[in-house]
């Protein structure tokens, strides 16, 4: 594929933004190879130097894989939430952004999944997270509950069609696992908090399938709330209180 040749001040990053546009506008597929290191000096009209920190940069972001040299060229990647998930966790400490404040976005992003999903939920997706209930059931008090737990809420967000809920729903919701991991593993009655996880799982599956949106939107967000409460700071709980008993 051609590309137009750029000014040399800065010039990495026209680079950057031509290849990026290529990738986004699908005119180059993952999977798929540029040119090599020298066709792109040619295509650009820059130096080896300036077409390997371009190389970096989109490496960096999981746009591309690179290696200086390789006679294939650099191979586009797949769009992955790996970046947008180191983004986020960088985010929360280089701004000492709390646990308050995460949680409150995923009370947000999960209460208007639900809410989307009671409405938009076909029935294979409601059989995807009835199943996921049923092994949250089944494995209650072991390893495998919080896998089936993980699947409940990707199949909630699937149903919502929208993939940028999707990947938000992932990353955020690794994202405050990561911040209350030890307090999690060293909790008295983690068979207890499994309990109550489930009950309220229970309840926002019936929601969603009564096709009541506003009660399951609240239902999930009181679930968040009731599950990670006692580990969020007071100040970080007055900003999760306005939330409960929201509908939207």
């Amino acid at each position: 594929m051609e590309f137009e040749p750029v000014t040399p001040v800065r010039a990495y990053e026209r680079v950057v933004e031509q290849i990026e546009e290529a990738v986004l506008s699908g005119r180059v597929l993952p999977g798929e190879r540029l040119s090599s290191e020298r066709d792109l000096m040619v295509q650009f009209g820059v130096s080896r130097s300036t077409v390997r920190e371009a190389l970096r940069v989109l490496q960096a972001a999981q746009i591309l894989r690179s290696r200086p040299g390789d006679p294939r060229g650099p191979e586009v990647l797949a769009a992955s939430p790996a970046a947008l998930h180191k983004s986020v966790r960088h985010l929360t400490r280089a701004r000492h952004m709390g646990l308050g404040e995460v949680l409150q976005f995923r009370m947000l992003l999960e209460g208007s999944a639900y809410l989307l999903a009671a409405s938009l939920r076909t029935s294979a997706q409601l059989d995807e997270m009835a199943a996921a209930l049923e092994a949250m059931r089944a494995d209650l008090g072991t390893s495998e509950f919080s896998r089936a737990d993980v699947a409940f809420h990707d199949a909630v967000a699937r149903a919502t069609g929208n993939p940028m809920i999707v990947v938000c729903g992932e990353v955020v919701r690794e994202v405050v696992l990561e911040l209350i991991e030890d307090k999690l593993v060293h909790a008295d009655d983690r068979h207890a908090l499994m309990r109550s996880s489930l009950a309220h799982h229970t309840e926002v599956l019936a929601a969603v399938r009564d096709g009541d949106g506003a009660l399951a939107c609240r239902l999930g967000r009181q679930a968040l709330y009731d599950y990670y409460a006692d580990y969020v700071p007071e100040e970080g709980l007055a900003k999760l209180r306005p939330l409960i008993g929201a509908e939207t």
